[in-house]
């Protein structure tokens, strides 16, 4: 990854205070979803404005892409967010959108495993996107364990977030340190 480097430049540091208070948001964030029973967490709300407006973008290639343009959307801004900060070495803004990113599995995954029971409240026309995307791939009777592979990549993909940047603040603390003399 020195390659990258030399390219783009090292990430920037981030200070001891905000790699704690960063670390303590996600610490408590991830304690606050394992305890919601509902599956729609606080951030959700923003996503859905995302994936609202990803069926209207999507919808320009037809049908089953404008079904799927829902999930793109909830992911595909995160991601763009992340790749600016990438391309910036901004590390405190890359590890929040790979939190954000993978923050999204979640519901999609609560999303998914409700194909066949749909029991969420749905916003718009009321049809459920994924159980028109299993019906018509024959994953219908899968909802359950696509869904729980789907949240559990987002538990996976939080956590690496947060290791990424605690490993990026414990390099910064262990640069910083005056190297003792006898």
């Amino acid at each position: 990854m020195a390659f990258l480097d030399e390219h783009f430049g090292g990430w920037q540091r981030v200070s001891r205070g905000a790699g704690i208070a960063w670390l303590g948001f996600y610490s408590l964030f991830l304690i606050y979803a394992a305890a919601d029973r509902g599956g729609f967490l606080f951030l959700d709300y923003v996503n859905l404005i995302f994936h609202e407006a990803g069926h209207f973008f999507f919808s320009w290639f037809g049908y089953l892409l404008m079904i799927l343009g829902g999930t793109f959307g909830e992911l595909l801004v995160p991601f763009l967010c992340g790749a600016y900060f990438w391309q910036k070495r901004e590390t405190s803004g890359f590890a929040f959108c790979g939190f954000w990113f993978f923050e999204n599995f979640l519901y999609i995954g609560t999303y998914m495993a409700d194909a066949r029971a749909q029991g969420l409240p749905l916003v718009g026309a009321g049809e459920h996107d994924w159980e028109i995307l299993f019906g018509e791939w024959g994953l219908l009777a899968r909802d359950q364990q696509i869904g729980g592979i789907t949240g559990a990549l987002g538990w996976l993909g939080m956590l690496t977030a947060m290791i990424w940047l605690g490993l990026h603040i414990q390099r910064n603390w262990q640069e910083t340190e005056i190297p003792r003399t006898s």
